[in-house]
């Protein structure tokens, strides 16, 4: 074995197996791991609240199987990397790539200044199936519609690279002190609410396998329909995993694979086909998180109304439906996607108020907030976006109810202040006869609030505003 000491920047790979970068080191010698919060270059995608205290936990399970050996360090990366370069004699640096604008811009210049400096830089793909440089059109321009880019583009690839295993031994150069540890990062948010995500989820390594296995056992088999309906468990809970790197797309590409070959399986690759599909998004337009894809919105007339934000991230906006999917936001530290779609919808169409409110509330509450996949998923739900929905779609909190969650279990566990109304009003409270709602304990404005809005007048005006913003356009 090689003598080398390197040293691996842990970043969105926060695992052992399967980490391209980490074997990389491995194998030339000693490895000295390290991981960088570098608030200052994210600026204002400074990761948020719910995100944070993830990344705290994720830290501390990689900590355990890098036999308490990680450092965690803050500030600007190079001048950090050189500092330990020169204490600890290092021959290379690897690193996994990222994806986000900033990722990308500082990377490169640290590349340059470290080769420039005789220090052999290797760096890796370990959190897609494909880079976003390798899907193109055949006029070598990036795809804007999901169903070529997945069909034509991805498809057309060789075959995702097979996971890797986990370094056979690692020879951990140990660099610990009482400045470089986890706490010293502060990642924890001084709220209440963290006691309740815990309840939730097994962060690490080890819990995102557990979480895939889970999934293939219990929830893929009905896939393909069963991930609509937001009481099931048909969705396999991942993102946060994937974001973090405790699991790769690799892996979990060729688990459910490996499990079976239906339109059940065939859909959950389709799914992680639009994860890529955001990342290739971001990566050639960069503008992606700030700016309309289509300009034709860049004139839309959004409304500017405080009160109705509250209402809406406070999960009080008088529709049981969108209240329960915000309320599970804040309670759990993630959404299901359908009423993510439900949501978004009414906030930007319903409400009338920018998508960035949405995109920068769920950036602080999410737990698998990622910047290429909240961006596009905003920009698609508010019409603004490559292959989005079109605006004229507007969803109807109460008929969506009514279809996906028609016997109220997932409503239910979010709204229990409606437990005793009949089904039939669940999503439509305000339609109860008095004698009903008195029956079922139900106050409107004071146990549970009125209508922020209209459902007919305000699908009228988000229609009107989206013609009037056409025929500017044009």
């Amino acid at each position: 074995m090689s003598s080398k000491k390197s040293i691996h920047w842990f970043r969105q790979d926060l695992r052992l197996f399967d980490n391209p970068g980490l074997l990389s080191a491995s194998r030339n010698g000693s490895v000295l791991p390290v991981y960088i919060l570098d608030d200052k270059s994210a600026g204002e995608f400074r990761m948020g609240a719910a995100s944070r205290w993830w990344l705290h936990y994720s830290l501390e399970s990689l900590n355990r199987s890098l036999q308490d050996k990680l450092i965690c360090l803050s500030g600007n990366p190079v001048s950090l990397i050189k500092q330990l370069l020169e204490q600890y004699e290092i021959d290379s640096v690897t690193w996994n790539r990222c994806y986000e604008p900033w990722q990308i811009a500082r990377d490169k210049s640290i590349k340059s200044e470290l080769e420039a400096s005789g220090i052999e830089v290797l760096t890796f793909n370990a959190s897609l199936l494909w880079e976003p440089w390798q899907v193109l059109k055949k006029d070598q321009t990036p795809y804007r519609v999901f169903t070529p880019y997945y069909r034509r583009g991805c498809l057309a690839q060789a075959s995702p690279r097979e996971p890797l295993s986990a370094p056979d031994s690692l020879q951990i150069i140990d660099a610990r002190d009482d400045k470089n540890n986890i706490s010293s990062l502060a990642l924890l948010p001084d709220l209440v609410w963290p006691e309740k995500l815990e309840k939730y989820w097994v962060i690490g390594e080890e819990g995102a396998h557990n979480a895939l296995a889970g999934f293939l056992d219990q929830g893929i088999n009905d896939y393909k329909e069963g991930r609509n309906f937001p009481a099931r468990n048909n969705v396999s809970r991942l993102s946060p995993h994937l974001h973090f790197g405790e699991i790769s797309a690799n892996q979990v590409w060729y688990a459910a694979r490996a499990r079976s070959d239906n339109e059940n399986t065939a859909h959950f690759c389709t799914e992680l086909g639009w994860r890529e599909f955001a990342h290739s998004l971001l990566y050639f337009f960069p503008e992606l998180p700030r700016k309309n894809l289509q300009e034709r919105f860049n004139g839309f007339p959004w409304q500017e109304n405080s009160e109705h934000l509250r209402l809406w991230q406070q999960g009080q906006t008088g529709y049981p439906i969108v209240d329960a999917g915000m309320r599970e936001l804040w309670e759990t530290g993630l959404m299901h996607n359908r009423v993510r779609m439900i949501v978004g919808s009414f906030l930007v169409k319903n409400l009338l108020l920018h998508w960035h409110h949405g995109e920068r509330w769920f950036w602080d509450c999410l737990v698998d907030a990622d910047l290429a996949n909240n961006s596009a998923g905003w920009q698609w739900i508010a019409g603004c976006g490559a292959d989005a929905a079109p605006y004229f779609r507007v969803f109807n909190p109460v008929t969506q109810g009514e279809r996906f969650d028609a016997a109220g279990d997932y409503t239910l566990r979010y709204i229990p202040e409606l437990k005793e109304l009949p089904k039939k009003y669940l999503f439509c409270p305000w339609t109860a006869p008095d004698a009903v709602l008195k029956n079922a304990g139900v106050t409107l404005g004071e146990d549970y609030p009125l209508p922020v809005v209209d459902l007919k007048y305000s699908r009228e005006r988000a229609l009107e505003a989206f013609k009037s913003t056409r025929r500017e356009s044009s």
